[in-house]
């Protein structure tokens, strides 16, 4: 049995889950999700908890026993609570701001890279320094803080770029051209 399929997912005070066959939509105080699950998998719903269960021992069915529990278990708590990237921008003279709805920002390039966030998914920029990605969408906050990360991934040199707050950046050391 899978260790993360068979846990039970709490339902908090405010979340109502709607379970029509194989699709199921979760409503929150951040927002609505639906998704179509396997229709192999079987999602209860149990006085305040979610069960997913799978039919049987089959390869196919046992790889979807747990991605659709942590899919499942995704949605009610980015509806609840919600999910959040923080990104950090190192380098000389480079810097976020927002104008608007879009993302303005200076990394060393001979123009301005200008990004347009995504529906459900809101950008913050406290500092200069500093992006905070936010959103009911796991899935959304993520792709869209890939994306702006890959616009100018750090460096192992100096560090230069923009990298996730919690992100470690392995440093190289550089020439050394003491020889000759």
């Amino acid at each position: 049995m899978s260790r993360i399929g068979r846990l039970p997912i709490a339902i908090p005070a405010g979340v109502d889950v709607d379970i029509d066959g194989s699709t199921v939509t979760v409503k929150g105080p951040k927002g609505t999700l639906s998704r179509q699950f396997h229709p192999n998998i079987a999602i209860e719903k149990k006085e305040n908890t979610l069960h997913v269960t799978r039919p049987d021992d089959a390869q196919q069915n046992r790889a979807l026993h747990g991605l659709s529990r942590s899919l499942l278990a995704n949605m009610v708590t980015g509806v609840n609570d919600g999910f959040r990237k923080d990104l950090e921008v190192n380098g000389v003279g480079y810097r976020a701001q927002k104008q608007g709805e879009q993302l303005v920002l200076n990394i060393g390039y001979s123009h301005q890279v200008i990004m347009e966030a995504p529906e459900g998914v809101t950008v913050e920029v406290p500092s200069p320094g500093k992006i905070i990605i936010s959103g009911y969408d796991k899935q959304r906050v993520g792709q869209f803080a890939a994306e702006v990360r890959e616009k100018r991934p750090p460096e192992p040199y100096k560090g230069k770029g923009i990298k996730y707050a919690a992100e470690v950046i392995r440093r190289k050391e550089g020439k050394s051209g003491k020889g000759k």
